[in-house]
């Protein structure tokens, strides 16, 4: 069985055990989460709309952190104008624990 829940205005398909990374969560390292937005639940058949209004996906947050870096360059030729910066995406790895359908 799987789902699709929506979290941080992107959606993912999990399963029970995945370990995903999503945008950062107001959450410690341990606490259990719920994300409430479940889009679709799959297996025998697929589920949408009103079939999964009372579903939830329980995970546990195993930690917080920070992704690889990336450098943001701006440059405007004749002029001697340039900007470099860089740029680190927070985030929450989280371990999905039950698809609650």
């Amino acid at each position: 069985m799987y789902a699709i829940i929506a979290t941080g205005g992107k959606q993912y398909k999990v399963s029970e055990g995945d370990v995903i990374k999503v945008e950062k969560l107001a959450a410690e390292a341990g606490e259990t989460v719920t994300f409430d937005e479940v889009v679709a639940i799959g297996g025998e058949t697929l589920k949408v709309g009103a079939d999964v209004k009372a579903s939830s996906v329980s995970a546990t947050v195993m930690e917080q952190g920070r992704g690889k870096k990336v450098i943001v360059y701006k440059y405007k030729r004749k002029s001697g104008y340039h900007k470099k910066n860089g740029h680190r995406q927070a985030y929450t790895q989280v371990k999905i624990d039950k698809i609650n359908a």
